[in-house]
Parts: C-alpha cells; structure tokens; sequence
C-alpha cells in the first residue's frame, strides 16, 4: 500500500489550486484501488444545478451532487456499471464505487476512490535541473518513488550507470540488468497524454566499454551456429573521447587497427507501465519503450511515448557507446554516460507504439516476439501517424509507404525483436500536415 500512497498523494498534490471550484463540471482523473493497486480512470463532469451528466472511463454517467455529496451511476453496453458515492472536500472527490461487470453480475465489488481535476500545464519559467542520481531501478514501475518533479518544458542533467550498474568511475552503483535513472514526475501529464523526451546532449564519461563477442541465436543458422559455438565471452574495448573512435582493448591479430567511431544512444527510455500490469523489468521493451536497443535514439532526437501513469515517470539508462543494427552480441559497447533531456506533454493524444524523430526522418517502432510480428507493428504505427498527423487515407498510406518506407532491424536480443519504420520529412513535404 505505500506505493499506492504514493501515487495517489502525487496526483493529488498535482491538482494543487483547485479548492475553490464550486462546479464540477470538467476533467477529471480518477484513481481506484483494485487489490492495493491504483487503477486511473478519466472522468468527464457536467453539472446543471444538481444533475450531473458526462463519461466515467468510457461509461455514461447519470447523476447528482448537491451539499457537497455526490452520486452517480455509470453504464457501459454490456450491461456492467459502477455506481460512486462520494463527498467533495478542498476540491477533490472521495468515496467508493461499486463496480459490476456485466459478465459476473453476481459479484459487485466495492472500491475506494479518488479523483481530482486533470491539472492544466504548470505555466512560468522553464527551468534546468541539475539531478545526481543515488538510487537506480530495475522496473519500469509506476509504484517506484519519483527521484524529482520537474514541469513541461524543463530540462533535466543528470548521468547514468553501465548496463551492469558500474558508474563513470567504474565502481558499482546497482544490480546489473540495465539500472535507470528516475523516475522523474512531470507535472500535468497523464494517461492518454503522449510524454516528449528530446534528446539534447549525450556524452561519454569514461574511457571504455564492456561487451561480448558473440551472435544471439535469433541471428544464426544451424551452420553458424557451429561455427560460433566458442564466442559469447565478455570484450572490453577502449574509448578514445578526444578522436570519438572506439577501439578493442585486446584485439587479436586482425583486428589490431580495427577502430570505430562513436555513436553515443541511450538502450532505454521509458515510462512507466499502467500499476495494474506486473511491471516489467528493464531488459524488456513494449508500448511504454523500455529497452528498444534503436541506434537512432541518439542526440539530437526525439522520443514520443504514451502516457500511462500520472506524471507519466520518465525513466532511462543502458547508455552504448555504439552499436550496430539488432544489437547481435545481445549487448552493445556498454558504458556510464552524461546526459541532457528536454521534456514536454501532448495533452490529450498518444502513440500506441514510441516513435522517434529526428532532423532527417519519422521513425515509428515495431517490437513483438517475432521480426515478422515486429514488421507489422511498425508498419501499423507509421499508418496511424500519416492518419493523425497528415490527414492520409488508406490508399494515400499505402501510396507513401510503398514509396518511401526505409525498415531497420533495431532489436534480435531480447525477447521481443524490433522493427522501424523510417521515412525521410523531404518525401513528406508535399503533404498536408
């Protein structure tokens, strides 16, 4: 329960400032206790005299408030309804709700509930944050203790530890398993909002990397399979930060004048899951991103992911000095990293699936247990956002995308393997946007 104290003591102090609305007519978010986990619903309110109409996650609301006491009833078209009972007290609703599914009529189940109204964007000076991290997290939680609050528009400094949990130093910080910075709470996002993290500066703190030699087996045949049956051994190489080159630590007899340059990315950057979801751990990636492993999450870049949480919960970390496409050796040069980020909030819009822009290209991700499976997620995510953004039809999507589509494999190491869907903004300027 003291996550769930948490997270409901945070979306209440986020709505600080509304204790003298005498209307409840507005937006609302909702929070229920399912089990000891918070569940965030919206809800919309309209108040004329004591009958109150509007939406309760979906469902029509029927109702009334008058003397401070509230009382609807919400149904949905399968025949499941909840019905609130709550007090109004310094602008914020609490009580109980009784929900019925409408295929288990038999068993209500009674729950808590608090609501406060959806805060609007925090206005005055953006500010820079200077943040040095003391704890890392190994879940993309939404029950973990945001580390800072920052608002929209705010810029936050900060470093991050190795995949291993090793610091800049070298010294170990955390557990291994790709260790994030955060969560950071930012103010007025919430679940149906899209957070937007740009990626202003990314920068190497130490002079190497660990890695691996090997090829994951998503990315051998049988025959190679043989004949790399003696790799997967740890490598270190060496990080020049003058010349950006990385080169082997121990290189054997070819590759003594191998190097390459750098190409600093951050492996993950997620929010956290809906509480109501097991929450997953930071080798694994989804619709809220997590450990994407997508060489093009570099300065410069823009990462757009859906809100599921109040504050949304920014995490990151897995910072690689480069890696090739897929992430073969199931890892890439690992290493601590500097990093500055820029975040905001779309109000009322989200991506299924993060997408990811930079100065050349709109890039939506696709990432499933098979490539084939990844392919058409991506394939999917770039189709709605020529929809939503550029006002495309179906045949005008396919038009674009038979015509300018550039796939990348980002991820064969992990459980889920990624896909993206890139296309370059010179083929998107004669659209309307």
């Amino acid at each position: 329960m003291k996550g769930l104290a948490v997270v409901v003591c945070l979306l209440g102090c986020a709505a600080s400032g509304t204790a003298q609305e005498q209307s409840l007519t507005g937006k609302w978010m909702a929070t229920v206790d399912f089990y000891g986990s918070p569940l965030f619903w919206k809800m919309e309110l309209k108040q004329d005299g004591e009958k109150l109409t509007g939406d309760f996650s979906g469902d029509n609301v029927e109702g009334t408030y008058a003397g401070g006491k509230l009382h609807f009833l919400a149904k949905d078209t399968q025949g499941g309804s909840e019905e609130l009972t709550a007090t109004v007290v310094n602008g914020q609703i609490t009580g109980t709700v009784i929900w019925i599914d409408g295929s288990d009529k038999e068993h209500p189940a009674t729950r808590t509930f608090l609501a406060d109204r959806i805060p609007v964007r925090p206005q005055g000076p953006v500010k820079t944050h200077e943040f040095v991290p003391t704890v890392f997290h190994r879940q993309f939680s939404a029950l973990n203790k945001p580390v800072l609050t920052i608002n929209p528009g705010d810029t936050i400094h900060t470093t991050t530890v190795d995949a291993g949990g090793a610091d800049a130093t070298g010294v170990r910080r955390s557990l291994g398993g790709n260790p994030e910075t955060g969560p950071f709470y930012v103010n007025s996002a919430m679940p149906g909002d899209t957070l937007v993290v740009h990626i202003k500066s990314l920068k190497l703190n130490r002079d190497y990397a660990i890695s691996t030699d090997g090829i994951v087996p998503r990315a051998q045949s049988q025959g190679m399979a043989v004949m790399m049956k003696d790799t997967g051994k740890g490598a270190k190489w060496k990080l020049d930060l003058a010349k950006g080159i990385a080169t082997p630590a121990n290189p054997g007899q070819h590759m003594k004048n191998y190097s390459v340059p750098v190409r600093p990315m951050l492996g993950c950057i997620a929010v956290a899951t809906r509480p109501q979801q097991a929450a997953p751990g930071t080798g694994d990636d989804g619709s809220y991103g997590g450990n994407m492993d997508f060489n093009e999450i570099t300065e410069g870049a823009t990462v757009y992911l859906p809100v599921m949480a109040p504050g949304a919960l920014l995490y990151f970390g897995d910072g690689h000095a480069v890696q090739g496409d897929g992430e073969t050796t199931g890892d890439a040069l690992e290493t601590s990293m500097d990093v500055t980020v820029t975040v905001d909030v779309i109000p009322g819009k989200r991506p299924m699936e993060p997408r990811i822009e930079n100065a050349t290209h709109i890039m939506a991700m696709g990432e499933n247990g098979s490539l084939d499976d990844a392919l058409k997620e991506a394939t999917e995510n770039m189709a709605n956002w020529l929809k939503d953004e550029y006002h495309l039809t179906p045949s005008e999507i396919g038009m674009v995308i038979g015509t300018a589509a550039e796939y990348r494999i980002s991820e064969v190491a992990d459980r889920n393997a990624g896909v993206v869907l890139k296309i370059n903004k010179e083929r998107l300027k004669g659209l309307s946007q």
